[in-house]
C-alpha cells in the first residue's frame, strides 16, 4: 500500500511538472505573438528562442491559449458525488461540534467523524482507505471557530482558510436540522487565477444539483474575504421569496499546498498569503477589480 501511494504520488508530481512546463512555453509563445502583432521589440528573455517559438506558432490551433490539463485533481468531478468528511481539532468545544454538524447540513452527503486522539496521518489514511474525496478539519480558539483546512484526496491540494463571523442556523432563524437538496452554487468576483483556483477547490465539495433544486449557496468575494451564505427560495407567481437558512461564515485563504495535510511542510507551496509586504494593502488577490 505504501509503495503504491508513493508511486502514484511520483506520477502525480511528474504530470503536474509537465503541465506547468507546457503552460510556461505557451505563455512565451503568446508574448511573442503579441509582440509581432503590435510591431514592437521582443522582450529580452525571448530573443534567443524567438525563431523556435515562431515556428511553433504555426502549428498552434487558432483560439487556443492554454494547453490541455494532463494533470487535474478534479478531472473525475461530477461523475460521482463527492464523499466529504468533517472533523475537528482535539477536545472540541460544544460550539465547534455544533458548527461541524451544521457544516454537514450545508454540504450534502457530508459525514462527521469524532477526532479522538488520532493524528493527521491516521485521519488522512483512514479517509483515503474509505474512499473519501475531501477532508475538512475545523479549528477553534476559546470556543470560537477560527480555522478551516480542506484536503482533497488522494494527493491534494490542501487549502487553509481563516474562519470568522460564524453564525449558526439557530441564530439566523433558518429551518431545522433536516438535510436539504444539493444547492446551486454562485461564485462571485473570483475571476483571477487564484480566485478561480480557490473557487474550484470549494465548489467541488458539492454534488451536481438537480435543475429543480430550490437552494443556493453563495461564495461572494469582498476585499479578498469570501462570504458564505446558504439560502432557499420559493416562487409565488412572479415573485421570489428568499430565506437564509445558515450557517453563515467568512473564509480568507492564506495557504495552498500541493499535497495532503499529513505531509505538512514536505508538500510544495502553490500559493501563500504575504500580508506584511509593502504592497499587500494595494493588492487584490481573488478579484481583478
Amino acid at each position: 500500500m505504501l509503495r503504491r501511494q508513493a508511486r502514484e504520488r511520483r506520477e502525480f508530481l511528474r504530470l503536474r511538472e509537465q503541465q506547468q512546463r507546457l503552460q510556461r512555453q505557451q505563455q512565451r509563445r503568446e508574448q511573442l505573438r503579441q509582440a509581432l502583432d503590435e510591431n514592437r521589440l521582443l522582450p529580452p528573455e525571448l530573443r534567443r528562442e524567438a525563431l523556435k517559438l515562431q515556428r511553433e506558432l504555426e502549428f498552434d490551433p487558432p483560439g487556443e491559449t492554454e494547453p490541455g490539463h494532463h494533470d487535474d485533481e478534479y478531472k473525475w468531478a461530477g461523475l460521482e458525488p463527492p464523499q466529504v468528511m468533517v472533523t475537528t481539532s482535539r477536545d472540541p468545544s460544544a460550539r465547534l461540534r455544533l458548527f461541524a454538524k451544521e457544516l454537514c447540513l450545508l454540504i450534502p452527503g457530508a459525514r462527521r467523524m469524532n477526532r479522538g486522539r488520532a493524528d493527521l496521518g491516521a485521519l488522512v489514511g483512514a479517509c483515503r482507505a474509505a474512499g473519501v474525496t475531501d477532508l475538512l478539519l475545523l479549528h477553534e480558539t476559546r470556543g470560537d471557530p477560527d480555522g478551516l483546512s480542506l484536503c482533497h484526496l488522494p494527493h491534494g491540494p490542501s487549502a487553509h482558510f481563516t474562519l470568522s463571523g460564524t453564525v449558526l442556523r439557530r441564530d439566523t432563524g433558518g429551518r431545522g436540522g433536516a438535510p436539504l437538496a444539493a444547492p446551486h452554487l454562485l461564485l462571485l468576483d473570483l475571476d483571477t487565477a487564484l480566485g478561480r483556483r480557490v473557487g474550484t477547490i470549494l465548489k467541488h465539495l458539492f454534488p451536481v444539483p438537480r435543475p429543480d433544486s430550490h437552494r443556493v449557496v453563495t461564495f461572494a468575494n469582498q476585499d479578498d474575504v469570501i462570504l458564505v451564505r446558504n439560502h432557499v427560495y420559493r416562487r409565488r407567481g412572479k415573485e421570489v421569496e428568499l430565506e437564509e437558512v445558515g450557517p453563515r461564515f467568512q473564509l480568507r485563504p492564506y495557504l495552498i499546498r500541493l499535497g495532503t495535510l499529513d505531509q505538512g511542510d514536505a508538500a510544495d507551496v502553490e500559493w501563500r498569503w504575504h500580508p506584511y509586504t509593502a504592497t499587500a494593502r494595494k493588492q487584490r488577490l481573488l478579484a481583478s477589480a
